[in-house]
């Protein structure tokens, strides 16, 4: 079996809740468990952090990854969905594992695991869990799927757990309501684990208040104990978000640069600043410089991919994985700041999400160009354009995410902005 023979057994032989939805999605913990025994256990073996949330999980995990690396940790991150390579899931100090290993690890444990028939994510994570350990990593950075109390990351004892936000995704699993929702993410709160909650939601924050409390476990929400006082952008948008972080109202971190430069992103930086400091507190040594060099190094430390990435300057050309309602509410935010002539709007979603809310929301100016991902789930562009025009957006379908692109361009001028958005798996076709 070769590296291509191992994707097309992960992708077509065991069900892949990004490419075909409901149908891979498991009730309990059952399977993760008998997984992780016929390994070893070896999620037992190292230090980890485990990260839930709605918006900002995959951002947060990349900024405590990077920070922990420049502090001189060997420092594994499990992340997902992947944009151009499988490998981006299992990272090691930002390196990809390699190839050799990932068919490595399936042909070992093929046979004994087919009893199991694990899951695309359930087969993967025993992946990670085996890699991290065979590499003695001193921390893993642990992202869940889905969720958080089903969710096949929440076998792990973590130093600590970290819930980013509340919004609605995933509604038809999760519940559909914020309440509902919390409780699954809060599912990842452990007897005796320090958790941090990015932003206290009214209406939900008593959930993971009750959950710590019942748990016997120290809350921490973010935005309550930390702020940063300003926030500058550089017109030519390359230049890193700058601000200060205050801490009780003393200031706790000067002029912190971040190359992540969604607006959206200060939001994550305090709630990973705030499960940083709590680390610090215990036995791990992090110091001001390691948290700086962390967070300016970023995208050179971790490769992290597709948050408000901008892939070109004339005209200037911008892609992010904000995908749900409250995360294109602050994509939109952002477009609305920035000066242009025309905004070119690519624009592409999955079929089992209600759009309703998203496209009453997107920009009615916009041109859009509606586009497939190339995914079972992808919603077909012709019905997208029906959906789309009767909530007033204007703009043709396209058999691809490519040819949506490449139109764009074509019809752009040099003053316009093209955005390219609405699921991760056109973000991924497009970079």
């Amino acid at each position: 079996m070769n590296y291509s023979q191992t994707l097309d057994f992960l992708y077509s032989q065991l069900p892949m809740f990004q490419r075909i939805g409901g149908a891979a999605y498991k009730t309990d913990l059952n399977n993760t468990i008998a997984l992780c025994k016929a390994l070893g256990n070896p999620e037992s073996r190292f230090k980890s952090i485990h990260i839930a949330g709605t918006n900002g999980k995959g951002s947060v995990a990349h900024l405590v990854a990077s920070v922990l690396q420049e502090a001189g940790y060997k420092t594994g991150l499990y992340t997902s969905p992947h944009l151009k390579d499988f490998r981006e899931r299992i990272r090691i100090n930002g390196k990809k594992i390699d190839r050799e290993l990932v068919t490595q690890f399936v042909v070992s444990n093929k046979e004994k695991l087919s009893l199991i028939q694990p899951s695309f994510f359930e087969y993967t994570f025993g992946m990670a869990m085996d890699h991290f350990n065979r590499e003695n990593v001193d921390i893993a950075i642990i992202e869940t799927g889905m969720g958080g109390r089903l969710d096949s990351t929440s076998v792990i004892t973590p130093e600590i757990s970290v819930i980013t936000n509340i919004g609605y995704d995933h509604i038809q699993f999760l519940g559909n309501t914020l309440e509902k929702i919390a409780v699954e993410k809060a599912g990842i709160i452990k007897p005796n684990i320090p958790v941090i909650v990015g932003e206290m939601q009214s209406g939900i924050k008593d959930i993971f208040i009750e959950t710590a409390k019942c748990r016997g476990t120290d809350i921490l929400f973010a935005d309550q104990e930390y702020y940063a006082n300003s926030i500058k952008l550089d017109d030519d948008l390359e230049i890193n978000l700058v601000f200060d972080v205050f801490r009780e109202d003393k200031l706790f971190l000067s002029k912190i640069e971040c190359p992540l430069t969604g607006i959206y992103q200060k939001k994550n930086l305090l709630t990973a600043i705030a499960g940083l400091d709590t680390l610090a507190s215990g036995s791990f040594n992090l110091s001001e410089k390691h948290i700086h060099d962390g967070v300016k190094n970023v995208i050179k430390n971790t490769g992290i991919l597709g948050r408000w990435q901008v892939l070109n300057n004339i005209p200037l050309t911008i892609c992010d994985t904000g995908h749900n309602k409250e995360g294109l509410q602050a994509l939109i935010s952002q477009i609305n700041s920035i000066s242009f002539e025309r905004l070119h709007f690519v624009y592409g979603t999955v079929a089992d999400k209600n759009i309703d809310e998203i496209l009453a929301i997107l920009p009615k100016e916009a041109t859009y160009y509606f586009c497939k991902p190339d995914i079972p789930r992808g919603l077909d562009a012709d019905e997208l354009k029906v959906q789309a025009k009767s909530t007033g957006l204007k703009g043709n379908s396209y058999p691809s995410v490519a040819s949506a692109f490449e139109a764009a361009k074509e019809n752009a001028n040099s003053e316009d902005l093209i955005f390219i958005g609405g699921s991760t798996f056109v973000v991924a076709e497009v970079i």
